[in-house]
């Protein structure tokens, strides 16, 4: 028989200055952890200009960079490394929309997400996109991993 699981990856998780400010880093771990994932590393930092213009490099110039950056830096964040069997697709489709108002229930934005009448930014959480966004973020935020 042939092993077909898919192989172990890791993905960048943070829970945004608003999931931080609103208690809500418990219930984001608790979610990961009972997806079944694990957690390599977890630091709360507040991320000075330059991890922000490096994590955030692919939408400089675009008009939401800026309020993104200020609102990144402008309280404490939560970086996480999870791991696990397809953890980057699964985290993403776990946070929800980014838009919390159109994310389905039962996702972290859609039963914790509020619409703040501001950029989409305020939604809670970040995941990694693709392998190689992770391995970028991660060496970025966690550069001794």
């Amino acid at each position: 028989m042939t092993d077909t699981a898919a192989p172990i990856e890791r993905t960048l998780i943070l829970v945004k200055p608003d999931g931080v400010r609103r208690g809500l880093v418990g219930e984001v771990v608790r979610r990961v952890e009972a997806k079944g994932y694990s957690l390599v590393a977890a630091e709360l930092r507040t991320a000075d200009d330059a991890l922000l213009a490096a994590h955030y490099a692919e939408h400089l110039g675009k008009s939401f960079y800026q309020p993104l950056v200020d609102f990144m830096a402008s309280g404490p964040v939560l970086a996480i490394v999870a791991e696990g069997q397809r953890v980057i697709e699964a985290f993403r489709l776990l946070a929800g929309a980014t838009d919390p108002t159109v994310a389905a229930p039962g996702t972290i934005r859609g039963d914790l997400g509020r619409d703040w009448g501001v950029a989409v930014q305020q939604n809670l959480v970040h995941g990694s996109d693709s392998p190689e966004s992770a391995a970028r973020e991660i060496a970025l935020w966690f550069p001794t991993l």
